[in-house]
């Protein structure tokens, strides 16, 4: 890859490797430069630019980084579309991050061009969470260091997945001395009903008994045919020696002690054991409270199908000093949330008369057997963007009745003869408050690319001055654009047919260009000369 300053007059189709700004002229590094913006810089005034140029041996960032994040992708992962050479994976599922640590370092150790960071093995995510991020350091990373990465992710199954949780059926067993207080005991099965319900599982059987061997193992007797898929079994008095109650109840019962205490503070008192196939938890006394415990580690995994052995306990050790850090096991309010994917909601403006068609609605023109509405919602859908929000106003009726069964919501404006704006207005108003932001698409676009929108959508980063996305074609600024909710209230307060364009001027700092390839973002189906066009393109 060459790096360095060019003749303006040689720039095009290069990277622009810094942002240049003057005058009215603001390009941003990271744009493959075009013929219009080689123009532009010329008349500015600039002789000689900094670039990069890619190579033969050569492949791009984003192009890069798409093929490593997809040899990387295990199961219940979903990657974002490549942006400044980043790819984004998120969770499919609630569940534990399993990793393949020697593969991922042998990847981060192949050549600086290609990282890779992700959560700690066995981390709890939610769905939506961010799990990983591939990143191209570079504008581009050498084609064999890509093809190599790739082999080696490739070999030896998933090198990230998430293990979502199962739906356990637990039960519980506590033992009682003489001075046991019962409302120690019930609130044991409350912290313990709550741990479960968060991993998708459930306690099903509850039972007590003297804190002696022959009645604990009277107890675990009884659980056999339950059919449960974990036994745990609470102690009076805690642990002290693999030939205490609760070990010697077990063994009595006809089960297996694997193993006895684990390099976790708090949760070092915690018994592996067996009975049968169903795995058997004695608990540390830290296990009757809400706080972040060893015993927490342990049931994750075995909610999320992972098995742990003898020895996965006792390699717990490294990170298991827990009696410092304020996480707790179960959720709390005022923790900071994780990094999750943006929530991006769509409107579709469908509103309109088609007064420039000369009569029919454009709308529902059929073309080739879907009217021309279905197209452009399709291509939305298809999109990460959801939910989808489709404004009707004129032949609403109609409109509605083309969408057919499409998981869209329909907003209607009655006061659609006012103007665009107006339909702006009542779909912003439809958008759940959870939105972070909003894809703005005019129905009579049906040429944009899901991967389009997509990549709007993984462009948009308000903390890092990407609030406002906009596709570009041919040096030109097209739809649709995709806001950040920080704007919403104003483009609630524009009027007329002219949409909220003037806040792109305005908050020019905030505004990201994505180049786009083709024409889709510029064409809209305003006259019948434009319907034909659209009929012949998509025979």
């Amino acid at each position: 890859m060459y790096f360095g300053p060019v003749p303006v007059a040689e720039a095009a189709g290069t990277i622009l490797v810094h942002s240049v700004r003057k005058s009215c002229l603001i390009l941003k590094k990271g744009r493959v430069l075009s013929a219009e913006d080689v123009v532009a810089l010329d008349a500015a005034g600039f002789a000689t630019v900094t670039v990069a140029r890619l190579e033969p041996s050569d492949v791009g960032e984003d192009e890069a980084a798409t093929r490593v994040a997809a040899a990387l992708r295990g199961e219940n992962l979903s990657a974002a579309a490549a942006f400044t050479g980043r790819v984004n994976l998120f969770a499919g599922a609630a569940g534990l991050v399993v990793l393949d640590r020697e593969r991922l370092e042998a990847v981060n150790l192949a050549d600086e061009s290609v990282t890779i960071a992700t959560l700690p093995a066995f981390a709890q995510v939610a769905p939506g969470q961010m799990v990983a991020t591939v990143k191209i350091i570079p504008f581009a990373a050498p084609r064999a260091v890509v093809e190599r990465v790739e082999a080696a992710l490739a070999d030896g199954g998933a090198a990230l997945r998430v293990a979502p949780y199962r739906p356990m059926r637990v039960g519980l067993l506590q033992t009682e001395l003489a001075g046991t207080k019962g409302p120690m005991l019930d609130k044991t099965v409350a912290v313990t009903r709550e741990r479960l319900e968060a991993l998708g599982g459930a306690l099903v059987h509850e039972a007590r008994c003297r804190h002696e061997e022959a009645a604990l193992a009277a107890l675990i007797e009884a659980a056999r045919p339950l059919g449960l898929d974990l036994l745990l079994i609470a102690g009076a008095s805690a642990i002290t020696d693999r030939r205490d109650v609760l070990p010697a109840a077990i063994g009595r019962a006809g089960g297996v002690v694997e193993h006895f205490g684990m390099p976790v503070d708090p949760g070092n008192l915690l018994l592996l054991a067996a009975l049968d196939s169903t795995p058997v938890l004695g608990l540390p006394g830290c296990a009757r409270s809400p706080k972040l415990n060893g015993f927490d580690w342990v049931l994750q995994r075995m909610a999320a199908g992972v098995p742990v052995s003898r020895e996965d306990v006792m390699r717990m050790g490294v990170g298991g000093l827990l009696a410092e850090i304020p996480t707790r096991g179960l959720p709390r309010a005022g923790v900071p949330e994780a990094p999750r994917a943006p929530r991006i909601a769509a409107l579709v403006l469908a509103a309109g008369r088609s007064s420039r068609m000369g009569g029919p609605n454009k709308l529902l023109a059929d073309v080739h057997g879907t009217p021309l509405l279905a197209r452009t919602v399709d291509a939305v859908l298809a999109s990460s963007a959801r939910p989808v929000v489709v404004v009707t106003g004129h032949q609403a009726d109609a409109v509605r009745a083309a969408l057919g069964d499409r998981p869209v919501t329909v907003a209607h404006n009655p006061d659609f003869a006012e103007g665009l704006s107006t339909s702006l207005r009542v779909g912003l108003a439809a958008l759940p408050a959870d939105v972070d932001g909003a894809l703005v698409c005019l129905g009579d676009m049906p040429a944009v690319a899901p991967g389009v929108l997509d990549r709007l959508i993984a462009a948009y980063n308000p903390t890092e001055g990407r609030a406002i996305c906009v596709p570009v074609a041919h040096g030109r600024r097209g739809n649709p654009v995709l806001w950040d909710r920080r704007f919403f209230a104003d483009m609630a307060r524009v009027s007329g047919d002219t949409g909220a364009k003037h806040l792109i001027g305005e908050n020019a700092d905030q505004v990201c260009e994505i180049q786009v390839d083709g024409n889709g973002v510029l064409e809209d189906v305003d006259t019948p000369d434009g319907l034909a066009r659209l009929m012949e393109g998509t025979r």
